[in-house]
């Protein structure tokens, strides 16, 4: 009998976790053993049970109290430096080729878009090529993938965590964010600095705004009305 392939998914929608548990419940090796709506979660779903296999959502509060998204363009490297055999898939609507290369550049295994139902429908084979070192990809996801970024656009991908980070704790300060990355204030003003001057602007605000509208960190979450 195979080892069971131990999954664990973050998704802000009840309804999308049962989709995702009933498609891996049809392959009998895949067990989920744990499942958050919020990111602040993701370290003691980690430390608790075995994963192989992690599914993230990209636009998921940080935490009930925190409701902005969460940076996960830091959060991808730091959990797979801290558990080297972890395996993430991201199931995303976002469909924009430079939020698809930042994200398979920290780190991810696989970008499957919400709206792929063929790939949804196997995703439980998905999931057990991604736990044995395979790559997968939606067939829209490859092509934006495959397209040439406009240089002038670019940033360093410590520059993009940076940015994701300060999407996500917008009221930290210098000295917190560069507490949460471990490293000297200096080289987080250095850095960020040199966003800005790729992103022609001149503050963080500004930094985040412009990085979001060319769609290359996570956008602010949808205002409900109620």
């Amino acid at each position: 009998m195979s080892p069971k392939i131990h999954v664990a998914i973050l998704d802000d929608h009840q309804s999308i976790i049962d989709g995702y548990l009933f498609r891996l419940s049809q392959t009998p090796e895949v067990e989920v053993v744990a499942t958050s709506f919020f990111a602040s979660d993701l370290e003691r779903m980690l430390q608790e049970h075995p994963v192989d296999v992690l599914i993230l959502d990209i636009q998921v509060p940080t935490s009930p109290e925190n409701l902005n998204p969460y940076p996960i363009l830091h959060v991808i490297p730091r959990l797979l430096q801290n558990y080297p055999r972890l395996n993430v898939l991201v199931i995303s609507v976002h469909n924009q080729a430079a939020m698809i290369r930042n994200v398979m550049e920290a780190g991810a295994s696989g970008y499957i878009l919400k709206d792929d139902y063929a790939s949804i429908q196997q995703l439980g084979s998905i999931v057990r090529s991604i736990a044995s070192g395979g790559i997968y990809l939606s067939q829209e996801a490859y092509t934006q993938l495959a397209k040439k970024m406009p240089e002038s656009n670019s940033l360093t991908s410590r520059q993009l965590e940076i940015l994701s980070l300060c999407a996500s704790f917008p009221d930290a300060t210098t000295a917190e964010l560069a507490n949460r990355l471990g490293i000297a204030n200096s080289t987080l003003r250095n850095l960020l600095s040199e966003a800005y001057i790729r992103l022609n602007v001149r503050n963080r605000a500004a930094a985040i705004a412009k990085a979001r509208q060319l769609g290359i960190i996570t956008p602010p979450q949808p205002q409900i009305e109620i």
